[in-house]
Formats: C-alpha cells, sequence, structure tokens
C-alpha cells in the first residue's frame, strides 16, 4: 500500500479527492454469519479494494468495521478506483446468494480538506460521507465539483440527483449518480428481447368528429407516450413505430406480436368546448385480457391530471414494477396556458411530417406557443429542433442567423426546465455538430438519455456519439437498441449503423447495413467506396467512387471529412485513407 510520512506536531491544508465507503447491512451481515462475513470481506480487501486503491495512487485514511476513508491525489484516480470496484463487485456477488452479499455504497467529493498526522477533516470529508449516504447498493453519488473534473477523462454516464441539503453543511450540494460504461470490446450478440415491461400505446382515437382536433388526440398520445418512457423500469415502443397503426381497424394480439411487446394501451379522446373526456384500457396481450380500463371526464384545464392518472395508473399494474417506476419517474413542467400547449402539439406533428412546408408551419405554431407562454421551456426546446431541421437540410436562407435561433432557443429551455430530455438531445447534437466540443455533447447527451432512456432517438444518438469518439462497438449496440425500440425507425438508423461498422473496421458489415438505404446520398456512397476498398475490392470500390462524383462533382476528400465528427485523427485517417484509395480527389 502506499504510505506518506506526516508530521504529527502540525497541520497542513491540500485540496484533495475524497472517497467515502460504506458496506450496505454490515450489522444484518455480521449478525447472519459473523465469522463468513469477516473471511470474506478481508478476501475482498486483499484480492480486489487494496490492490485497486494501490493502482490509483491512493491512500486508506482509516477504516472502521462498516467502512474506509480514503484520499487519492486527483479525482480521475479516485473516480477510476471506485468504478473498477463496484463493476468488479457486481460480477462477484452474481454467483453469491443475495443475503450474503457483500456491497459498497460510495461518496467522492472534491475539497479543501485538513490533513492531521495522517487524518483528514473538514467539509470536504463530510460531504464525501453525506454523498456515501445518498448512493445505491452497489452505487457511487459525486458532487457537480467532482463530475466537471471528470467529464470526459473517465467513461461514465451521469444521472442529476438535483440539489440536496446535506446533514450539517451549510449549502445544498449539487450531485450525481455515476454508472459506468465499459470501454471492453466484446463480439456483438443478437439483441434478446428486454426484460422489463414492454408496452406499446396505440394512437387515440379522435372521436370530436372535428378533423382539426386530430392533433390533440395525437398529441394526448405523444404525452402518455413520453411520461411512460420516464419509467426506467417500462420498456416502451416509440411513437414513429406506434402511428403506424394510426387510423386502422387493429387486432391486439396481432399488433403486439408484430411490436414484440406484451401489454398494448388503446384510447380514445372526445373533446367539445371546455371539456375533455378520455378513455383508457390496458391489454395483456398473450391472453387478450382488459386488466385495466377507465373513463376520464374533465374540464380541459385539467388535462395534465388525467395523463398523470393514466400512467401512474399503468403502471400500478405492471407486475411487480409499481415502486422502482414511481422512484424513477421525473416529471415535466406543464406550462399554465393550455392553449400554448395546444399549439406545440400541433406544432411537434407538423415537424415529424420532415417536409419544407409542414416545418415553417411548424415554427409559427411554436412561436404562438411562445408567445402565449413565454416560459414554457418544451415550446423553446421544440422550436430549435425545429430550426435545426431546417439548418440540416438547407431549408434556411440565413444559416447564420438560424444557428444563432437555435442556441438561444437551447438557453432558454435549459433554464427554464433543465430537466426536459430534448433540451439536452439537441445541446447534445448542436455542440457536436456546430461546435464540434465532444465533451460538452457527451455531457449533454449523458443527461438526456439519464431523463428519457426509452427514446429511440436518443439512444441512436448514444450510438452516434461513441461512435464519433472511437468507441464504435459500443456505439454498434446503442444504435441497435434504438431499432429495437423502434422496430418502424427512420432509414437513417441504417446509415448510422453502416458508419459505427465501417469506424469499427467491419466492412462487410457497414455494406450490407448501407444496403438498406433505398437511395443514398454521395455521402452515403462515399462510405461504402471506402468500405469496397478496405475490403480491396477495387473495380467496386471504383464504381462507387465514380457515383459519388455524379452525384457531387466538387467533392473532395478533405472537404467532406470537414463534415465528419471524429474525436481522434486515427478515425480521420483511416476514412481519409480508404477514400483515397478508392479514387476519390483529395
Amino acid at each position: 500500500m502506499p504510505s506518506e510520512v506526516y508530521d504529527q506536531s502540525r497541520s497542513e491544508r491540500r485540496l484533495a479527492a475524497i472517497l467515502a465507503v460504506d458496506i450496505v447491512g454490515w450489522s444484518r451481515l455480521m449478525g447472519r454469519d459473523e465469522e463468513g462475513t469477516l473471511a470474506a470481506l478481508k478476501a475482498l480487501r486483499r484480492e480486489l479494494v487494496d490492490p485497486a486503491i494501490e493502482e490509483h495512487r491512493g491512500r486508506i485514511v482509516k477504516t472502521t468495521g462498516d467502512g474506509m476513508l480514503l484520499e487519492f491525489p486527483s479525482v480521475v484516480d479516485a473516480l477510476r478506483c471506485a468504478v473498477l470496484v463496484q463493476d468488479a463487485m457486481k460480477e462477484r456477488n452474481r454467483a453469491v446468494p443475495r443475503e450474503a452479499r457483500i456491497e459498497f455504497r460510495v461518496g467522492i467529493n472534491l475539497g479543501d480538506v485538513i490533513i492531521d498526522g495522517g487524518d483528514v477533516y473538514g467539509d470536504g470529508v463530510n460531504i464525501a460521507a453525506r454523498l456515501e449516504g445518498l448512493a445505491e447498493p452497489g452505487g457511487i453519488c459525486v458532487s457537480q465539483t467532482v463530475l466537471d473534473h471528470a467529464r470526459g477523462k473517465v467513461p461514465f454516464a451521469a444521472e442529476d440527483a438535483g440539489e440536496q441539503a446535506l446533514k450539517n453543511i451549510d449549502r445544498p450540494v449539487r450531485v450525481w449518480r455515476i454508472a459506468s460504461e465499459r470501454t471492453g470490446v466484446t463480439a456483438p450478440q443478437p439483441s434478446p428481447a428486454p426484460r422489463k415491461p414492454t408496452i406499446a400505446v396505440l394512437p387515440f382515437a379522435n372521436m370530436s368528429g372535428d378533423p382539426e382536433q386530430e392533433f390533440f388526440a395525437d398529441g394526448l398520445t405523444e404525452d402518455i407516450l413520453t411520461e411512460l418512457s420516464r419509467f426506467h423500469e417500462l420498456f416502451v415502443i416509440s411513437r414513429n413505430s406506434v402511428f403506424v397503426y394510426k387510423g386502422k381497424a387493429v387486432n391486439v394480439q396481432s399488433v403486439a406480436k408484430e411490436l414484440g411487446v406484451q401489454y398494448v394501451v388503446e384510447g380514445s379522446v372526445r373533446k367539445s368546448s371546455n371539456r375533455v373526456r378520455v378513455t383508457v384500457q390496458l391489454i395483456e396481450a398473450e391472453g387478450d385480457h382488459h386488466l385495466w380500463a377507465e373513463r376520464y371526464d374533465r374540464e380541459l384545464k385539467d388535462i395534465f391530471d388525467i395523463q398523470d392518472e393514466i400512467t401512474t395508473a399503468i403502471a400500478a399494474v405492471l407486475p411487480g414494477r409499481v415502486e422502482a417506476a414511481a422512484r424513477e419517474r421525473v416529471k415535466r413542467k406543464t406550462p399554465e396556458n393550455l392553449a400554448a400547449w395546444e399549439l406545440v402539439l400541433a406544432g411537434k406533428l407538423l415537424h415529424h411530417r420532415s417536409h419544407c412546408e409542414d416545418n415553417v408551419q411548424a415554427l409559427r405554431m411554436l412561436e404562438r406557443a411562445i408567445a402565449l407562454d413565454p416560459d414554457y421551456a418544451h415550446a423553446h426546446a421544440w422550436r430549435a429542433c425545429t430550426l435545426g431541421q431546417s439548418y440540416v437540410r438547407g431549408w434556411c436562407s440565413d444559416v447564420d442567423a438560424t444557428l444563432r435561433a437555435i442556441r438561444d432557443e437551447l438557453r432558454i429551455a435549459r433554464g427554464l426546465d433543465d430537466n426536459d430530455s430534448d433540451v439536452h438531445r439537441i445541446l447534445a447534437a448542436t455542440n457536436l455538430v456546430v461546435s464540434h466540443d465532444h465533451e460538452r455533447a457527451l455531457h449533454h447527451q449523458a443527461r438526456a438519455l439519464a431523463l428519457n432512456p426509452n427514446d429511440d432517438l436518443i439512444v441512436v444518438q448514444q450510438g452516434e456519439m461513441l461512435t464519433w469518439i472511437g468507441r464504435a462497438e459500443e456505439g454498434i449496440e446503442w444504435i441497435r437498441k434504438a431499432m429495437r425500440l423502434n422496430p418502424y425507425h427512420p432509414e437513417r438508423f441504417w446509415s448510422h449503423l453502416g458508419r459505427a461498422y465501417f469506424v469499427a473496421r467491419r466492412y462487410s458489415e457497414a455494406i450490407e447495413a448501407f444496403g438498406h438505404v433505398a437511395q443514398p446520398d454521395h455521402g452515403q456512397h462515399a462510405f461504402l467506396a471506402a468500405c469496397h476498398a478496405a475490403m480491396d475490392d477495387m473495380p467496386r470500390a471504383q464504381a462507387l467512387a465514380q457515383a459519388v462524383l455524379a452525384q457531387a462533382p466538387a467533392f473532395s476528400v478533405s472537404a467532406y471529412l470537414a463534415t465528419q465528427h471524429y474525436k481522434h485523427e486515427e478515425d480521420r485517417d483511416h476514412h481519409r485513407a480508404m477514400l483515397l484509395r478508392a479514387g476519390l480527389p483529395g
């Protein structure tokens, strides 16, 4: 073990990373098997914990019967050590009966501490100890300061636990829960059906007799989907997949089989003047059992209460998931002005059509919503998203003004509601595509994923991000997960998958993925040319290079690579070499 010699006659102050560890249920474990627990703990110290501390240049400040206090010279070392130990403990515990498992809680803080005779004191230590108490068994909680110093240096996903009032600490502390993202590469396996309850919410039928209210029924479906997706214990099929069945007479069992779900939600909306009636039923698909049905007859101002009741009731009847789902749920702020909410519903539906004129109309709807309710974060976020579609598709006449507007809307939206996953999804994409700031993009991507882990757009973007930062094997699995979430995913998901396979040097699989694109553009043809060049199929590579030049006569490798977002030069150099080998001009 590393050691330091201290002059016990005087104290010193220094900035240090403090790691507090607690053994979960120590008294219960000792009461159950005192000798066996002590022997198991000694083996863990000898085989795992102490070597990990030494490897990461830490020192043991002190131990108690049920915990340890450690000091590290850097936040990165402390977090790497914690992640290594917690991951290893999960593997060790797989074969151990639950009642005999030793599990740790870990808290990490960076702060100014007093060193006295080898011991450490001060708020920096106290905060670490309080963070440890907030961690789940097997979990890690860190302060905002730790997150800021470690971001981009240690592979992890961070979930915001908000500002916490900690005992005997005079100021609130922003707390983050950490989950590691393993970097080891393994051969990909077919994606299994999820172990979580799987659910599809079919488009609610508009029973109002007014075609203009179609967006209201669709929007209610979307909002229920969004709220259900915030439950980490549910696997929710995406909007694009379920809206394939809009306006059709469906057989629930057939739909469930096509989408691979256990539960189906059906409903209808009847809106008249200032009242709305919503009927909804939950069906267990395999046996066609109606598990729950309800009718809500309310004044329109209660629409958000209706949504809350529906989502809560659905979660309550899914086996064994009520408590876990309730803990994970993140409530979205709702606008005070219902008219603005309806306008956003209309704008989102127009945006989803992905046509220039529809996008222009969507912007008008969203701008009206913002005029009615300037503090409606979701309206600002969706205006940014709709402007982003204009930018990406070349529908805007003033690119610089559009980019400024996107940044302004996202800044406003984030200031109003930092728990809107769309805000962070769009911020991640903007920081990557426009600013080429990988670190900031990954921060917002992790936040979006924590807020809404079942949104196929967020999940596929996670795969894209990992590909761009050199972790293409992991990216492939995330993209495939997005395809599972949305069996009717946009065609561009295949393009994302093909690019990930190319970066992973899995060229034949990349070619197969790009083969699902009906009408490849010059960029996709360029990837295909590079794949064939890498496989020494020069006739095919050269033919595809000619297809690129036919579509884009001014194409050059250098200009094309400037539009790619690689973090590492080795990935960019690999792409460049294959494009040049295919015969494309430099």
